[in-house]
């Protein structure tokens, strides 16, 4: 875990995030989250990426993600960030996939990092707030030997 927990904030100080996120709490919380709560938009020319956060009540947290290019969908996603054994997991179905877990291992009030070192790719997402109008969700990992991430910067819109 500390070893994982040290990769984790090598990639972050090298992808140019806070510092600060490397030595958050790990047993934060879903009500620290509430940042991520509401409608978020990436568009890059033709595609569209949606994500939409539910306010998190009752140890738990609702999101929906999907993906367009023009008027045809790419890929979906239901995903749950819920409270389990003191400790935030981030339970992703992508496209009807079977579900993939991820452990909350930094939490803060700008930024969480889940982890999955098992999972093929990626083996890490994390958000970080990046004002008070958008953020920016990351996934990276390991995919062939190669690490790789990719960032999403998103904004927040009117929700539906």
């Amino acid at each position: 875990m500390v070893r994982s927990l040290g990769l984790v904030t090598l990639v972050i100080a090298a992808a140019g995030w806070p510092a600060a996120l490397a030595a958050q709490s790990s047993t934060g919380g879903v009500m620290q989250l509430a940042w991520l709560a509401g409608c978020w938009e990436q568009r890059t020319g033709r595609q569209i990426v949606e994500e939409q956060w539910n306010r998190p009540r009752g140890g738990l947290m609702l999101g929906t993600g999907r993906t367009l290019r023009g008027d045809s969908l790419v890929e979906y996603e239901q995903v749950r960030i819920e409270e389990r054994g003191g400790r935030l997991v981030y339970a992703a179905q992508p496209s009807g996939q079977a579900p993939a877990d991820f452990t909350g291992i930094a939490v803060s009030d700008i930024a969480v990092t889940f982890e999955n070192p098992t999972h093929d790719f990626p083996q890490r997402v994390i958000y970080r707030r990046a004002g008070r109008d958008s953020l920016v969700a990351r996934v990276e990992g390991s995919r062939h030997g190669t690490i790789r991430g990719v960032d999403f910067p998103y904004r927040r819109v009117t929700c539906p």
